[in-house]
């Protein structure tokens, strides 16, 4: 395996989606004994992501090209994926994600919520070609301060 790329597709950088996206790629990284993961923090690319030849977005679109697996998160905004997320992986070409793994990571206020967006991050990962690992993790918000616990259980729970 040459590598994890986390995306955490939150606008805000840091956010508590992020840290349970970095706990989720250390832990399967860990499992798999896999280095570290490369992480993407959509919000650090700001307008970045709409300029033509942004050289941070750029090496942001490589990473994804690269990797083997990808741990894809969003937080649930109006139902969905966050728009910054969905505009980084318009940027890739049709089937970029062929052959490689996806994790769906999403968290929400309440647990429907978090099901019905991760059905569209599925959706969306497997359109562009992935191979999206079943279950995904949907955390509701309360069960945030568990993000350790929560992401060494998932890793340990699937198989990969």
């Amino acid at each position: 395996m040459t590598g994890i790329v986390v995306v955490s597709g939150n606008p805000r950088a840091g956010s508590r989606t992020s840290a349970l996206a970095i706990a989720v790629g250390a832990a399967i990284a860990a499992r798999l004994g896999a280095p570290a993961p490369t992480v993407i923090e959509v919000g650090e690319l700001g307008t970045g992501l709409l300029t033509e030849g942004d050289e941070p977005t750029a090496a942001a679109v490589a990473a994804l090209n690269a990797a083997d697996l990808l741990v894809v998160a969003t937080p649930t905004y109006k139902g969905s994926y966050t728009g910054v997320l969905k505009v980084l992986l318009d940027q890739l070409q049709n089937q970029a994600l062929a052959g490689k793994r996806a994790v769906p990571v999403v968290t929400a206020g309440v647990a429907p919520q978090a099901a019905a967006a991760e059905a569209l991050l599925r959706q969306l990962l497997g359109e562009l070609g992935a191979t999206v690992i079943q279950p995904g993790l949907l955390v509701v918000e309360a069960d945030l301060p568990e993000t350790a616990e929560i992401a060494q259980k998932y890793a340990a729970a699937v198989d990969w």
